[in-house]
C-alpha cells in the first residue's frame, strides 16, 4: 500500500518511522517532510495547505491512505475535501475538529454536559477581560480562542502577566484572527498528564499515558513551547485514574459531539490536570501530540498502517492494539532563541552517531538539507528519543545520545522525566 503523510515535524518523522516498518506500506511520501523523513520517504514539492494539489497528487499516485499530522488542515476542511471525493484520510472532519480550533467551542460543549474542566469566562473587550481579572486575582490563565501553534495559552500568577497576555493576544494581534476571542479561566492545580486515543466514531481505544514539558527552561519555567520533552508512560495516570478519563471524559466528549451532529474519527487527545485524584480536561486536540507521540509510537507494538486503516474503514474494534511495556524518553533539542525569533542554517553534526546507540532513535522536526549537510530549519530542531527497561534508562539513554549531537545555540532542558523518577521514588 501507498501512504501520504502530511506535516514536516518530529511527529511526522515518527510516524512515518513507524509506518516504515509496517509490512503492508510499500511506498511513504511525505508534504513537507524534513531531512530526516527524507531518509525514509519522499517527500513531495506540494504546499500542504493547497488542499486540491494534494488531492490530484492522491488521486494520480493511487495513494490508500492519506494521514494528516499537524492541527491547521484539519482544522481547514481537509477531511471533508478528501471524504467528499472517496479517498481515505485519517483525521476528524472540519466541524468535528473545532475541539481544538476554536478553545471556546470546546469549553461550551465540556459545560454544557457536564465534562470536568475549569470554570471560564469568555470575552471580545480588552476593557472587559481586564476588568474580570482584576476581579478574580492570580493564578489565572489566558487563552487566545483559536490555534496559536501552542503558544496562546498564558499562566499568569501576577495581575500585570494577565494584563501583558490580555495585551499579547487583542491588541497586538500576535495569533491574528485566533486572538478574536479570549477565554480568562480558573487555574487548575495539580499535575498535568497527555491521554490520547484512537477512534472510530463508534470504538475507542487509548494509546499508553504520556506527559509533556511545556516551559522552555528546566523547573517547568520560561514560556511556553510546543513541548519540550516528553515520556510514556507517566505515574499520575494510574488505572483507577483511566477508567476515570475514560468513561467521564473522553466516552462523553464522544456523544456530546454525537448529539450535536458530529461523528469524530481519528486522533483524539486530551490534556488533562490531575488533581488528588480527579482528572480535569486543561485542552483537547484532534491529531497526535509532539512531543509526545515520539516516546508513544516508539511504545507501539501493533502495525501502525492497520490501525489507521480499521479508523478510515470504521472497524476499530476488529484491532487488538498492543504495547511494549520499556518506558520511552523523548528531549527535544532546539535552536537558540526558541520559542521567540530563533536562529536557522547551522549545521548540526552526531545525528547518525546517536542514531547508531541502542535502543536510540532521533527523530528530526525543524531540519532541512544545505550543501548535502543536515542544518536547523525551526525552533524545535529534533527529538532524541530512547527506550529502556526502566524510565530512568530510557532517560539515561537518551541525553547519552544527546551528547553526540551538536550545532551552534542547541538549547535542550536537562529535568525531562525527573517528574517520573520522583513520583516512582515516592510510591
Amino acid at each position: 500500500m501507498k501512504v501520504l503523510v502530511i506535516g514536516g515535524g518530529g511527529r511526522e518523522h515518527a510516524i512515518c518511522w513507524k509506518l516504515s516498518q509496517s509490512r503492508s506500506v510499500d511506498k511513504i511520501y511525505c508534504c513537507p517532510g524534513n531531512a530526516g523523513i527524507a531518509q525514509i520517504a519522499e517527500c513531495i514539492n506540494v504546499n500542504q495547505n493547497d488542499f486540491k494539489a494534494l488531492l490530484d497528487f492522491v488521486k494520480y499516485e493511487w495513494i490508500d491512505l492519506t494521514i494528516v499530522g499537524p492541527e491547521d488542515p484539519l482544522s481547514r476542511g481537509i477531511v471533508d475535501l478528501f471524504e467528499r471525493e472517496g479517498r481515505k484520510i485519517l483525521g476528524p472532519t472540519k466541524a468535528a475538529a473545532r475541539l481544538e480550533s476554536s478553545k471556546v467551542f470546546c469549553k461550551d460543549l465540556l459545560r454544557s454536559h457536564g465534562i470536568p474542566s475549569a470554570e471560564y469566562k469568555v470575552f471580545t473587550s480588552y476593557l472587559h477581560a481586564e476588568e474580570h481579572v482584576r476581579l478574580k486575582g492570580t493564578p489565572i490563565v489566558i487563552k487566545a480562542d483559536g490555534l496559536a501553534a501552542g503558544k496562546g495559552v498564558f499562566v499568569a500568577s501576577t495581575v500585570e502577566e494577565a494584563y501583558d497576555a490580555l495585551r499579547i493576544i487583542m491588541k497586538e494581534k500576535a495569533f491574528g484572527a485566533a486572538g478574536e476571542r479570549v477565554i480568562v479561566e480558573e487555574c487548575l492545580q495539580g499535575e498535568e498528564a497527555s491521554y490520547m486515543a484512537f477512534t472510530d466514531g463508534r470504538t475507542i481505544v487509548p494509546m499508553v499515558s504520556s506527559q509533556d514539558h511545556k516551559r522552555i527552561f528546566d523547573g517547568d519555567k520560561g514560556l511556553n513551547t510546543g513541548g519540550m520533552g516528553a515520556y510514556s508512560p507517566a505515574p499520575v495516570i494510574t488505572p483507577e485514574i483511566e477508567k476515570i478519563v475514560m468513561e467521564k471524559i473522553l466516552e462523553p466528549t464522544l456523544k456530546a459531539l454525537r448529539s450535536e451532529g458530529i461523528v469524530y474519527k481519528g486522533i483524539l487527545y486530551a490534556g488533562l490536570m490531575i488533581h488528588e485524584g480527579r482528572p480535569s480536561v486543561l485542552e483537547y486536540n484532534c491529531r497526535l501530540g509532539d512531543p509526545e507521540t515520539q516516546p508513544v509510537l516508539s511504545r507501539l507494538k501493533t502495525d501502525f498502517m492497520e490501525i489507521a486503516m480499521a479508523i478510515a474503514e470504521e472497524r476499530l474494534s476488529d484491532i487488538r492494539i498492543e504495547w511494549k511495556p520499556d518506558p520511552a524518553v523523548c528531549v527535544v533539542v532546539s535552536s537558540e532563541g526558541y520559542p521567540g525569533k530563533y536562529r536557522k542554517g547551522d549545521v548540526i553534526t552526531g545525528i547518525e552517531e546517536a542514531d547508531k546507540l541502542d535502543s536510540v532513535q532521533v527523530f528530526h522536526s525543524g531540519t532541512a538539507f544545505s550543501d548535502n549537510k543536515i542544518v536547523t530549519a525551526g525552533g524545535r530542531v529534533l527529538g532524541v528519543t530512547a527506550t529502556g527497561p526502566d524510565i530512568a534508562s530510557a532517560r539515561a539513554g537518551a541525553y547519552n545520545a544527546i551528547q553526540r549531537i551538536y550545532f551552534e545555540g542547541m538549547h535542550f532542558r536537562k529535568d525531562i522525566a525527573d517528574r517520573a523518577l520522583k513520583s516512582r521514588v515516592l510510591s
